[in-house]
């Protein structure tokens, strides 16, 4: 049976069709539609995660007690995890145990542009990247294969451009058993990892590699494709469907597995070519490799180490043209910046923040488009969870500098329960006077709005108990624990102006739901009265994305887009905002 799939549903498909019964990630684009694929198979148990560190746990586990386990995420969530997954590399596992990451070159969801290939050689595992789906359906079944055979966590590599694109995939929708294995119980010399214990596991690491490096010689994943011979191409990924393209009768070492490389493979490859090209995104990962083997090569001399490869890239490269960007700068087209949705719950409250003049600063979210103008009220945006630590050390910076400045720490509800609880704690242990605004508006907001704890809503749209963040900071210490709604403005500017000045630390909980989870509930749309608006622009302040300009320069509302939230009307000095449905009654 053949079927179109992304590379993120096709490693869902490979989980079913290979026997894994557990599956756990944390939301983050681009991996998020591979724990979304995998709950509609039924013969998987998956979850969301509150963070991948517990993903991992939580899949560790389930190894450990003897079913073939998975857990997804994208590259940044592997350096939450890494805690787990450095001993893991120690004790190995029981049942396969494959982690899955998903890198974001160019950064066009994302941080920054990190390379997990890294992680592979920093934790000593196995590292397998496909190169399309039907590779990433299969090497599921590699690596589940490797983890047992080799006792070890698998690493399996994925770029955005493999998640998301479509190709052909033959499947069978028949699923493969696996009998689960005994539990794990009753060893601890392999799992307990106390100093004497891990000094032994430590030469198990290293005795695991040299069987690696041999697997890596011979497995077909890793393959010579000879052609023409006046040069030669080292490549994995994405990157071998760019070279292939661009030089398809050329001689070409392609590999699936990166980690560790196959050494009498490269140098079979290499002796007879008198030029090698090695292509990759990012790091020299590869290219390094080759150096330490005594194997020159050309690498990131002539191809960029940011941002994504194309073909149009590597065939100037590989013509002797110099390097330039494939997109022309003459381009007629007006820019366009990244915007909240309309009637975003966030606007109102960001609006207010500027007036404020605060210091805000905050975590990964939507609400990290705040930092845009014409609202320019998010001052970082560093990791998941950071803005609240950050906001604790900047206050006691300014205590020794300008103590009239008033800092404040948003988080939205899905990152406070991934990494926002214990910097809190840490807050009201250390006795620092800082006000914190969880932004709850009931999902994981910027990657679909996915179930959370907060939501109540498990991954398989299951009920769960629903946290209540009042509760919850209460009960680790906070007194002052306010409640608003995010579309009265009065409301919030009246809570942020006395919570900022408290001499305790306090916490504002900021209620309005994401658009993307009301559905069905959009409210009446406003307009503006051309004869009242005098012009001021106050309204564009809110960078709503249904507000805009006519040729007067009287701002104007799209009714196709306005969702009657009516934060326009709260801000609007002329009163020139009303509803459509009351002005159509007046008549």
């Amino acid at each position: 049976m053949k079927i179109f799939l992304s590379g993120n549903e096709a490693i869902a498909a490979g989980a079913c069709e290979f026997g894994v019964s557990f599956a756990a990630g944390y939301p983050g684009t681009p991996s998020t539609e591979i724990l979304e694929t995998v709950s509609k198979y039924p013969e998987i148990d998956s979850q969301w995660a509150v963070n991948e560190k517990v993903a991992l746990d939580v899949a560790v586990g389930a190894s450990l007690g003897g079913i073939r386990s998975l857990v997804a995420m994208k590259h940044v969530g592997l350096n939450v995890a890494s805690d787990t997954l450095m001993t893991l590399s120690y004790t190995g596992v029981n049942a396969g145990l494959i982690v899955i990451t998903v890198d974001d070159p160019n950064m066009s969801s994302s941080q920054n542009e990190q390379d997990n290939r890294n992680y592979a050689k920093f934790a000593k595992i196995p590292l397998l990247e496909p190169s399309d789906s039907q590779e990433a359906k299969d090497f599921v079944q590699l690596a589940l294969r490797m983890s047992e055979g080799f006792d070890t966590p698998v690493l399996v590599r994925l770029t955005a451009r493999v998640a998301h694109s479509k190709s052909v995939v033959k499947i069978n929708p028949k699923r493969r058993e696996v009998s689960p294995k005994n539990p794990c119980d009753g060893n601890p010399a392999k799992y307990v990892m106390i100093p004497s214990n891990a000094k032994k596991r430590r030469i198990f690491v290293e005795q695991k590699l040299d069987k690696l490096r041999r697997f890596s010689n011979k497995t077909s994943v890793n393959r010579i494709e000879w052609g023409k011979k006046n040069f030669g191409i080292i490549t994995s990924g994405i990157s071998y469907q760019y070279a292939k393209e661009v030089c398809p009768d050329q001689s070409i070492l392609k590999f699936g597995m990166t980690y560790p490389l196959p050494a009498e493979k490269i140098k079979e490859f290499t002796k007879t070519l008198p030029l090698v090209y090695v292509i990759e995104e990012l790091d020299p990962f590869l290219q390094e490799q080759l150096g330490s083997m005594g194997i020159k090569s050309t690498g990131k001399e002539v191809f960029p180490s940011t941002g994504e490869l194309n073909p149009d890239m590597i065939r100037r490269v590989l013509s002797k043209k110099d390097f330039q960007e494939t997109i022309s700068t003459s381009s007629k087209l007006p820019s366009r910046h990244p915007l909240l949705c309309a009637g975003c719950s966030y606007l109102g409250l960001f609006y207010i923040l500027k007036k404020l003049d605060m210091i805000v600063l905050g975590d990964i979210g939507c609400y990290s488009l705040c930092a845009l103008p014409p609202l320019s009220s998010l001052h970082t945006c560093i990791s998941m969870g950071s803005g609240i630590g950050i906001a604790q050390g900047y206050k006691k910076a300014l205590k020794k500098s300008d103590q009239r400045k008033k800092v404040i720490a948003v988080i939205g509800d899905s990152t406070f329960i991934h990494s926002g609880i214990t910097p809190l704690i840490d807050l009201i242990y250390n006795k620092e006077t800082v006000a914190v605004i969880i932004l709850d508006n009931g999902g994981t907001a910027m990657t679909g709005c996915q179930g959370h704890p907060g939501t109540g809503i498990t991954l398989k749209n299951g009920k769960s108990p629903k946290i209540s963040y009042e509760q919850l900071v209460k009960a680790l210490g906070i007194n002052r624990v306010v409640t608003v709604n995010s579309y009265n403005l009065k409301e919030v500017r009246r809570s942020i102006k006395k919570e900022s000045t408290s001499r305790q630390p306090s916490v504002i909980i900021a209620k309005g739901p994401c658009l993307l989870a009301d559905k069905g509930k959009k409210h009446d749309p406003f307009r503006i009265i051309s004869s009242r608006c005098i012009k001021c622009g106050e309204c564009l302040q809110l960078s709503c994305p249904a507000i805009d300009v006519d040729g007067s320069q009287c701002s104007r509302i799209d009714e196709n887009l306005c969702t009657g939230c009516s934060l326009c009307q709260q801000i609007c000095p002329a009163q020139a905002v009303e509803e459509i449905q009351v002005v159509q009654k007046s008549r």
